[in-house]
Formats: structure tokens, C-alpha cells, sequence
């Protein structure tokens, strides 16, 4: 008994299309690479650079000076206004006279007295001279006459001397400014006794006009700052030379400019620093008083020809900073780098880089040390502008990329 299968047409066709299916997917399943990732690679800028140290400092006035009582009397009167400007011989204080110039009127009596003395001593002296050549008078008398007119000649002086100590105290009692510069509140108000028994404090001047800034500096920055020093002035260093930049709390950049004033003559062993002093412009109105917390700037090494590269492009492991480059046939190389000032947002290299590696400057996370770059060559000033070629290049590599 035979059995017929039968055929369908349409199921004999949608198997074929399966197989050939299957046939067309086992022939697409090979692995084809990636192609490499593109990065922007640039050469490191090379331009001057200054390092710059930086220190906080506190100002001081350049003078200050305490106005004081220097002879007992009430106060009789005040000849300035609190907190204003005053010129040097300025009148401050009168503190009463009439005592001190009736001593001075008295003193210049008793030297008027002296003077008499002595003059009748001294002529009553040469008188007895000349009656003892006459033989007329006896050796003892013109001992005694020379001695009355020598005493006499020393009342005198005594008496000059007192008369001088009153006038000085006299002067005293008026008060002048010894020095330009701003004036404090006054202490003690008119009608007081001053200058009993101590020399009573009335105020203080202090002059701001230049004005000084201390701070230190540690052994390492010192033997910078000097060798820089030397560099530009080899026979002699001199440190009112060096340029110093301040600012004040609340103020961008550094916008005074002074020089170093003094350097203190050794190192603190206690505390490994040396005190330093800058000297700064500060004319009326004043904008820095004493007693400010600053920003002090000092130049402390110069590099003619240094190596920037953006801050973007520098990574850090274990082992410090590292630049991503590309190498020979757009290879990524590793290289360690040690790195210096932050100058305009851009990073000075001093060991590890050559002025003509190319820097991966963008796109450096798409980059692995040994693996291939499609790198688009960029000019080094094109780091400032984000690793990008000028507007009129966009899109198209400033500089053709290295053949392998």
C-alpha cells in the first residue's frame, strides 16, 4: 500500500527563504575594529614667564609718633579736627603759658643781675692789676678780685643756662605736629591738668603716606628670590631692586606696586623664616591703613623660553602629573611630567616635555596610553581658545597629521 505525501508550493518556498537567511548571517557575524577616536593634539606654547611667590602680610604705618605733655599745666586749647590730615608745624595744643613765661621773665632778671656782678668783678679785677704794678695794693687783693670775677663770670652762665631751661619749657607748653600724617582722636579734653607727674598721652599721628607691608619668607623661597636677583644685577644685590605687587582684600590682580624696603638680617631658627618689608605709594585719600591683612606678590625665577600647556591636558595618578602625546603613527605615549606656575589658566612643564611633542590637549578621555588617535594638529595659542583651530579653519587640521 504506498502513501503520497503531499506538496505544498508555498511551504517549499518559505523554507528556502529561511536557509538563505540564515546562510546570509553566518557570513556577516565577523568583528571589524573601531576606528581610532579623534583627539585635538598641540604643541606646548612657549613664551616668558615670571614665577611669582605669593605671601599675606599685614601693613604698618611708615611713622607713628605719641603726642605727649612735656610740662605740667591745664590744657587751654585744641587746634585740629579729629581723623584729618595734618602738615608737619602744624599747631595742635596750647597748654597755659603764664606760668612758664613769668620763669622765663624771672630767669632773664637774674641773668641781667649776673651780668652786673660780674662786670663790677671784672672791673674791680684790672683796678687791683694795675694798683699792684703801682705797688699800691697788696698780692692778696688781686687774688681775691680775681676770684669775685670769676665767680661772677660762672653766675653768668648758670644764669643763661636757666634762662634757656625756662624758654624750653616755655616752647613746651605749645604743641606742634613733629611729623605729616593723620591725626587721632584727642585724649584728654581742654581744662584738664596735664603733665602731672607723667607725661600725659594727648594723641598720635601716623604717617600712611608710603606705606609698609611686612611678611616672611622661608629659606627655599629666599635663596629663589636672590639667585633671581643676581641674575640681573651680578655685581651687587640690592633689595629696594626687587618689585613687589600688593592687594587688598577686596580687590582683583595686584593693583599697587612697591619695592622690597628691608630684609631682616638672618633667617629665625624658631621659625625657619626671615622677616621682609615692602614699601608702597599710598597718597591722600588713602586707600590702605594700618593694621590691613593683604596680598603681597614677588617675583622670585624668570624663564625665557618656558613650556605652557592647558590646564585640561595634564592628569594625575599615583605617580604625579602625566601628558597624554601622540607619538610616532598616532600612538598615545604616557609621560611624566613635573609641572611649575599657573600662568592665564595654562600650566608651565619644567621636566618632561620637548617643545616639539604634540600634546593631546581635547579629547583626552578618549585616549589610552599604546592605543591609536586620529589626532587633528592644532597651533600651540590654539590651547587659549579650548584646543580648537581659529574660526576660519574650523573643521579642517591647522597643521597635517604626521604620517606613520
Amino acid at each position: 500500500m504506498q502513501f503520497r505525501i503531499p506538496v505544498n508550493p508555498i511551504r517549499i518556498m518559505l523554507i528556502f527563504l529561511l536557509l538563505g537567511t540564515l546562510s546570509a548571517c553566518e557570513q556577516g557575524n565577523r568583528y571589524v575594529a573601531p576606528p581610532p577616536p579623534p583627539v585635538t593634539a598641540a604643541q606646548p606654547l612657549q613664551r616668558e614667564v615670571i614665577e611669582y611667590l605669593d605671601f599675606t602680610g599685614t601693613t604698618q604705618s611708615i611713622a607713628s609718633v605719641d603726642i605727649r605733655a612735656r610740662v605740667q599745666g591745664f590744657l587751654q586749647s585744641t587746634h585740629f579736627k579729629e581723623g584729618d590730615s595734618v602738615k608737619k608745624g602744624d599747631l595742635l595744643y596750647i597748654i597755659e603759658p603764664n606760668t612758664y613765661q613769668a620763669a622765663v621773665d624771672k630767669a632773664m632778671a637774674d641773668l641781667a643781675g649776673q651780668k652786673a656782678q660780674y662786670e663790677r668783678a671784672e672791673i674791680e679785677y684790672q683796678r687791683n692789676q694795675r694798683l699792684f704794678k703801682e705797688n699800691a695794693t697788696s698780692d692778696r687783693e688781686v687774688v681775691n678780685s680775681k676770684a669775685a670775677r670769676d665767680s661772677g663770670k660762672a653766675s653768668v652762665t648758670m644764669a643763661e643756662a636757666a634762662l634757656e631751661n625756662a624758654r624750653i619749657n616755655l616752647g613746651y607748653t605749645t604743641i606742634r605736629a613733629p611729623l605729616g600724617g593723620r591725626i587721632g582722636r584727642s585724649l584728654v579734653d581742654v581744662g584738664n591738668l596735664v603733665g602731672a607727674g607723667e607725661f600725659t598721652l594727648l594723641t598720635t599721628i601716623k604717617q600712611y603716606d608710603p606705606i609698609y607691608a611686612y611678611f616672611t619668607l622661608n629659606e627655599r623661597q629666599l635663596l629663589k628670590v636672590i639667585k633671581q636677583e643676581r641674575k640681573k644685577n651680578p655685581d651687587r644685590y640690592r633689595p629696594e631692586d626687587v618689585v613687589l605687587s600688593l592687594a587688598l582684600a577686596n580687590e582683583n590682580g595686584y593693583p599697587h606696586e612697591g619695592r622690597l624696603d628691608f630684609v631682616d638680617l638672618g633667617v629665625d631658627q624658631a621659625t625657619g623664616t626671615v622677616l621682609m618689608r615692602g614699601v608702597f605709594p599710598n597718597p591722600a585719600p588713602t586707600a590702605i591703613v594700618p593694621g590691613l591683612f593683604v596680598r603681597l606678590r614677588l617675583p622670585a625665577e624668570k624663564q625665557d623660553k618656558a613650556l605652557l600647556v592647558t590646564e585640561r591636558a595634564l592628569g594625575v595618578d599615583q605617580l604625579g602629573n602625566y601628558l597624554l602625546l601622540v607619538g610616532p603613527g598616532n600612538d598615545v605615549e604616557y609621560r611624566s611630567v613635573k609641572v611649575g606656575a599657573t600662568v592665564d589658566g595654562m600650566r608651565v612643564i619644567d621636566e618632561g616635555l620637548k617643545a616639539d611633542d604634540w600634546v593631546i590637549v581635547d579629547g583626552v578621555q578618549r585616549a589610552r596610553p599604546g592605543a591609536k588617535v586620529n589626532p587633528t594638529r592644532v597651533d600651540a595659542s590654539a590651547q587659549a581658545r579650548g584646543g580648537k583651530p581659529p574660526e576660519e579653519n574650523a573643521g579642517q587640521p591647522a597643521i597635517p597629521p604626521a604620517k606613520p
